[in-house]
């Protein structure tokens, strides 16, 4: 579970995010008569947005990285 606030309304700004990405005006615009990589353009803008919301997800909920010695220039006893 997520006890910091900052996370916490990181989540709530990306489910936004997400619900203005895939809800009808922004997926309307998608809709065109293209083919990327032989799949149709709005079936890979789903795809890639739902990938980039779900790597998103990751980087916010993952702790945060110690400071190697090296980066530091400190050396650890």
């Amino acid at each position: 579970m997520i006890h910091d606030p900052r996370k916490i309304g990181r989540m709530i700004a990306l489910f936004l995010a997400g619900l203005v990405l895939f809800n009808f005006p922004i997926l309307s615009l998608f809709n065109i008569d293209r083919l990327i990589l032989g799949i149709p353009f709005l079936y890979f803008y789903i795809f890639l947005a739902w990938c980039l919301i779900i790597a998103a997800m990751v980087m916010i909920t993952l702790p945060p990285r110690e400071k190697d010695s090296h980066e530091t220039g400190k050396y650890r006893d």
